[in-house]
């Protein structure tokens, strides 16, 4: 199983950013994550890190489809990939109806059906192809070529079972969020491995908040005060039912080194290929954490769990 790390940037300067991606790529972490939220640009972020964080993979997990055409997206995409030596991997998701509709005014009806077009309309224009979809959901004509710029690594974010199907058939794999090792074994990874069949085995990177402390019940109040409304979410709160979680604290990685070591290795067990450490609590516990998802990247065999 490989060791990602997730990079908090809001409220932080671009020179900030990249001291913290130089240190993670040095450690020698999968990749360094980031979260398309209410600062930066994330895709943007990636491109203008490209120059100053040399060798590490750079992803966003994820970037909402709605908001983006899939040709615009692939424009950006392919560009972030001339602008840091193909080095990008492309989450995308769906989001969620209290911001797609709320704030963006735009419908979320059939979000699977709406996923499957995009992806299939997204696909052949990153690898230069000309595409003529015509969908139920959306239109794409046209085609794109930025030189140097290969096709990047595309992921969905996908919690239910049809947009697992869809990761699975169409994409390179899934990024979890609030999924305990119980839910990635049993239901995860199953479902898509059977989508899957006869395509290369498909990447479930596991993304969880994580706390290295002594003072587990402190860390648990920290998630619960700063992630305690996704509990409302309805695609967050189906995966949460799933692990028999009350809100987002009980699907949280949290102890000393040792006992966060050994609920990784359980997240290894269940099929997870890369597992992204998700900093939490205050900066004591954050550097902390971080110290050790560094340490693990440098330990850790960069194998692809079955």
């Amino acid at each position: 199983m490989r060791i990602g790390l997730w990079i908090e940037d809001e409220e932080r300067r671009i020179d900030e950013i990249a001291a913290a991606g130089r240190t993670a790529a040095d450690s020698g972490i999968s990749r360094i994550w980031f979260s398309q939220r209410t600062g930066w640009d994330s895709l943007t972020l990636i491109a203008a890190l490209g120059p100053l964080v040399p060798k590490v993979k750079l992803a966003v997990g994820v970037v909402p489809v709605y908001p983006r055409h899939p040709i615009a997206l692939a424009a950006q995409a392919l560009s972030v990939q001339a602008a840091t030596g193909n080095r990008l991997t492309l989450g995308i998701g769906s989001s969620h109806q209290v911001m797609m509709e709320g704030q963006y005014g735009l419908s979320m009806d059939q979000p699977a059906k709406y996923m499957r077009e995009y992806v299939s309309a997204l696909t052949p224009l990153l690898h230069g192809e000309s595409v003529a979809y015509q969908g139920e959901k959306l239109t794409a004509v046209g085609q794109l070529s930025v030189p140097d710029a290969a096709a990047p690594e595309v992921i969905v974010a996908a919690l239910g079972p049809r947009m697992l199907r869809i990761a699975g058939e169409l994409t390179d794999g899934t990024v979890t969020t609030w999924a305990t090792p119980e839910v990635i074994a049993d239901y995860i990874r199953p479902t898509i491995d059977r989508a899957a069949l006869g395509r290369p085995h498909p990447q479930v990177i596991a993304c969880s908040c994580v706390a290295v402390t002594d003072d587990a019940d402190g860390a648990r109040q920290w998630i619960a005060d700063h992630y305690g409304p996704a509990a409302g979410l309805p695609a967050y709160r189906a995966i949460m039912d799933r692990g028999a979680a009350a809100g987002p604290a009980d699907t949280a990685v949290i102890g000393d080194e040792d006992e966060v070591a050994r609920q990784l290795q359980r997240f290894a067990d269940a099929g997870t290929t890369e597992f992204m450490f998700a900093p939490v609590g205050g900066p004591d516990v954050q550097a902390r954490t971080i110290a050790l998802a560094l340490d693990l990247a440098r330990t850790t065999p960069h194998r692809a769990t079955a």
